[in-house]
């Protein structure tokens, strides 16, 4: 029972250690988001649509946290349908960034194909509908980069050891509502902030794909600890020669027609967001890097929030844990360290 009991974790002190260990965050951050945003695009070939369903579910999540409320995964996604009680086109226009015409036409096709059905002002979605919305690989990627993020935390000397991922995806399991309500207060932002940038989510999908590529080839050099600063100077100017990817590879990792990532590959091109080689291999431009880095800042910000917001909330459970196991009498305590 001598586990990691240390000083509540500070959201400031996460967003120092990030920016310190840049090169080992980022990637493992990156490739989560884009493994999440294919997620999103599978069920219905459109990402606003599978949002407004997270959304929806999101507002069943801050019901439970109002009337302290937490379901485990199973409590949770044993029951065959969640009520909602009531479904206001504006505020899913507001939420998700949507026009209004566009939120409403999105609810009725989901309604077409039943995976949401309106009983007077409720609303209720059907999980029979669409099974893989359950969250299970999310739920194991989530540990995986708690995990890894613990390691690196271990190494700064903030925790007194690691977790392992399977630590985390149990504790994420028992306490399901309450973590993936604020799982989805710091995705679903991200989401919308990047869309106000490209204009569009699947723009962002195409353009995190090549992100997460460029990262992933820079991994395999197998640079140590590298700052922010030293990391992008080293890997991220207009002379760099980043090994890129084509059209058909990025349409095949995201599940987007490739005619649609063709165009929307034109639209970054021109955009300068990426750039194109000799053998039709997309890259990493830096037209935009400043505003490219602004928006960065402020999703490590709000995933050293999330991060954070979880560790505590496991070594708070450790103390009580800890509380309960110092009542124990000696004998019980000896038996269990056997």
């Amino acid at each position: 029972m001598d586990q990691i009991l240390l000083e509540q974790i500070r959201k400031e002190k996460l967003v120092s250690i990030f920016e310190k260990n840049y090169n080992l965050v980022s990637p493992l951050w990156s490739k989560h988001q884009i493994e999440w945003m294919n997620g999103v695009y599978y069920p219905f070939k459109d990402h606003d649509k599978y949002l407004v369903i997270l959304y929806l579910i999101k507002k069943t999540f801050d019901f439970y946290s109002k009337n302290f409320i937490r379901e485990t995964f199973t409590e949770f996604y044993q029951k065959e349908f969640i009520q909602i009680e009531s479904l206001n086109v504006m505020e899913i226009s507001q939420g998700l960034d949507i026009p209004k015409e566009s939120a409403r036409r999105k609810i009725i096709e989901l309604e077409k194909i039943g995976a949401i059905k309106k009983m007077g002002k409720k609303i209720i979605i059907d999980k029979k509908a669409f099974p893989f919305i359950r969250p299970e690989e999310s739920i194991v990627r989530v540990s995986r980069f708690l995990s890894n993020t613990s390691n690196i935390m271990l190494n700064e000397k903030i925790l007194q050891s690691d977790f392992k991922s399977e630590e985390i995806a149990i504790f994420i399991a028992k306490n399901f509502s309450h973590i993936w309500k604020l799982y989805y207060e710091l995705q679903i932002p991200v989401i919308l902030r990047w869309k106000k940038t490209f204009k569009d989510i699947e723009s962002f999908h195409v353009w995190g794909v090549c992100v997460v590529n460029e990262q992933l080839n820079i991994k395999r050099k197998g640079d140590l600890k590298m700052n922010k600063v030293a990391y992008f100077k080293k890997y991220y100017h207009p002379l760099s020669k980043l090994d890129g990817m084509n059209a058909m590879s990025i349409s095949d990792i995201t599940g987007i027609p490739r005619a649609t990532v063709t165009r929307k590959l034109n639209i970054l091109l021109k955009k300068q967001y990426l750039k194109i080689n000799d053998k039709k291999h997309y890259s990493l431009a830096f037209a935009n890097q400043n505003e490219v880095f602004d928006i960065q800042k402020i999703n490590f910000n709000n995933l050293a929030n999330f991060t954070a917001q979880v560790f505590n909330l496991i070594i708070t459970q450790q103390r009580t844990l800890k509380k309960e196991y110092e009542k124990l009498p000696i004998g019980v305590q000896k038996y269990l360290n056997l």
